[in-house]
């Protein structure tokens, strides 16, 4: 069904939220006229901090540009970077978008195309990188307007030695239902929780995770001529579950609980299993981390559905405000490229090296070697997710994984992911929270409705 264009509402929603968090943020926006730096707006996630601590010894020194780095958190810098590019203000030349914002940025103008740099570079190697990630970050007129820094399916990491002192085996491939029963026999075991997922409110936060198990479960959140289904028996059956599993099982707190911290509370041992995004294995296995070399990976859970995982990735896309395009091609052309992950593999070691996005590194025996534990479920996950045009039962108006490709979902997600948290936290029920969420969303798609 092809839905009716976009409207601006949800978008300036989303820019006004940001507006306001930008002024609190703890990192002051750069000033446009100040040019001695090329600008890069990042989450702050691992591969990213990698990225800034090379910077210098390899890009800076070869072409002389130096990089300005804005990193923050991932909700601060989803704001952050809707409104600088809702305004085109300049301040920022690269930001790392997403596989959600690409088609609307680009339809709305505020990215430069990159056709004629990839078309220029010879060292690029385009055709190394994942098409199904080409073909996200790709414009309906049929332009590119981002490259993949890293690409991500998600999967199910467990600890294998707690697994064996509780006499625990985990499925090839688990249902959720399997996965409830073993958190809730793994829980205790050495003090760690059964299970850490994500809690903390956001649509790339608890709903990326969450939006899986509604797929799977046979939910989805629209019929096909908008009518909003978060009361719908699937739909409930897959969140309440999901809640349900965390306030039994799940580590404390979770309600406050993101990605990263999530992460933290894994490798220091404190669950016996997280399902969450491939690319967080080489901070698994990474030194210093408490379980390195005891954790096992399995695809994604699922229900009535075969395939489960997301599909995802953090891309650099150009500001079209920007007057430094052709810096920040070299930029991208180094910080994507396949020498890149080289390297970090060679100075950093193999498991740094931001991964899903190039075939050629799960062909590179050095990579295979380092990364044994989980490349293979890395790979298959990057190239076999839902599928995101269908990813559950059923059709649907929309497309999307972990996501909605709807303008209106970074505002609409964010307030039903704070419904939901609520739940998680106790402090309403699933059935209320939904029937909140239900309104939020009817009123979001009105115009699809032709309301």
């Amino acid at each position: 069904m092809k839905r009716s264009r976009p409207g601006t509402a949800a978008v300036a929603v989303t820019v006004a939220a940001g507006l306001a968090l930008a002024g609190c943020g703890g990192t002051d926006a750069p000033r446009g006229e100040e040019r001695g730096d090329l600008k890069v707006l990042a989450m702050d996630a691992p591969q990213m901090k990698t990225l800034k601590k090379l910077t210098k010894e390899h890009f800076t020194a070869q072409t002389g540009i130096t990089v300005d780095y804005t990193l923050l958190p991932e909700n601060e810098a989803r704001d952050r970077m809707n409104s600088e590019f809702a305004t085109q203000a300049g301040n920022y030349d690269v930001a790392s978008i997403s596989a959600y914002e690409a088609p609307i940025y680009s339809e709305k103008g505020w990215l430069a195309p990159l056709d004629r740099y990839v078309k220029a570079d010879g060292h690029f190697h385009q055709d190394d990188v994942f098409p199904h990630l080409v073909e996200s970050l790709t414009g309906e007129d049929g332009k590119l307007y981002a490259e993949p820094f890293y690409g991500e399916g998600s999967f199910l990491m467990y600890r294998k030695d707690l697994f064996r002192k509780g006499h625990l085996t985990m499925p090839a491939k688990p249902t959720w239902k399997q996965v409830a029963d073993l958190a809730a026999r793994a829980d205790g075991i050495d003090g760690a929780s059964g299970i850490c997922l994500r809690g903390l409110p956001g649509w790339g936060q608890n709903l990326a995770p969450i939006n899986t198990v509604v797929n799977t479960f046979g939910g989805s959140w629209y019929d096909m001529k908008w009518n909003a289904r978060l009361t719908s028996p699937e739909f409930k059956e897959a969140v309440r579950f999901y809640v349900d599993l965390l306030r039994s099982h799940g580590q404390p707190g979770a309600a406050r609980m993101g990605v990263m911290e999530i992460l933290e509370s894994f490798v220091a041992g404190k669950c016996a299993m997280m399902y969450d995004a491939t690319s967080l294995a080489s901070s698994v296995e990474a030194d210093g981390s408490s379980v390195k070399g005891r954790v096992g990976y399995v695809p994604a859970p699922h229900e009535r559905t075969e395939q489960a995982g997301w599909l995802w990735t953090w891309a650099w896309g150009v500001q079209q405000a920007s007057d430094r395009k052709d810096d920040a091609w070299k930029f991208i052309s180094w910080a994507s490229s396949k020498e890149y992950q080289e390297q970090v593999g060679r100075e950093l070691g193999w498991t740094s090296a931001p991964a899903g996005n190039r075939r050629s590194l799960y062909a590179n025996p050095e990579y295979q070697q380092a990364a044994r534990a989980w490349y293979r479920q890395e790979y298959t996950a990057a190239t076999d997710s839902a599928d995101p045009k269908n990813p559950g039962v059923g059709p649907r108006p929309y497309t999307g994984i972990s996501f909605l490709g709807i303008p209106e979902f970074a505002a609409l997600g964010t307030a039903v992911s704070e419904q939901i948290a609520a739940a998680i936290a106790g402090q309403q029920s699933v059935d209320t929270a939904l029937d909140k969420a239900q309104d939020l969303a009817q009123a979001a798609a009105a115009e699809y409705r032709g309301g």
